[in-house]
């Protein structure tokens, strides 16, 4: 069973910072402990590096890529090597494995003089659960590190 996590917030950035932001292997490390190696071209892989560990699939792919206004890909392969990266059990990624390959979506909208981004993440069950506790700490860290210029401490 597929279901949606939509979460949006407001930042103090450009739509081109904040692009940067979701794009920059260098920035999204600082915020997130995840790069991502793509050109970002809609039909192009993207592998992941977290944690020490790379993950690598063909179905792996850009969705949507407008800088400035919408970024959407799949989500990301559970592989062992991840799921032990990142304190994962194996039931748990089992699960993850059995679900339809997840999509996330980001879409970035200009209000006054602030960026409004709203981040929809398309999945099963199980992934829905970690990313309705995951999703608030990321893109809080992505607000702070645009705003601030440091990132959150980690928890």
């Amino acid at each position: 069973m597929e279901g949606e996590f939509a979460y949006t917030l407001y930042i103090n950035t450009t739509p081109d910072r904040l692009w940067e932001a979701l794009t920059d292997p260098a920035f999204t490390l600082r915020y997130w402990g995840v790069s991502f190696e793509t050109d970002w071209k809609p039909g192009s892989t993207v592998t992941w590096q977290e944690e020490g560990a790379t993950t690598a699939d063909p179905e792996q792919v850009v969705l949507e890529a407008e800088p400035g206004r919408r970024l959407a890909y799949t989500w990301h392969t559970f592989t062992p090597e991840w799921a032990k990266s990142v304190g994962v059990d194996e039931e748990t990624r089992l699960r993850l494995m059995a679900e339809p390959r997840s999509t996330v979506a980001f879409d970035i909208e200009t209000v006054g003089e602030t960026v409004r981004l709203t981040v929809v993440q398309q999945a099963g069950e199980v992934l829905l659960g970690m990313s309705r506790h995951g999703w608030p700490h990321v893109l809080s860290g992505l607000k702070t590190l645009l705003e601030t210029g440091e990132p959150l401490p980690t928890m």
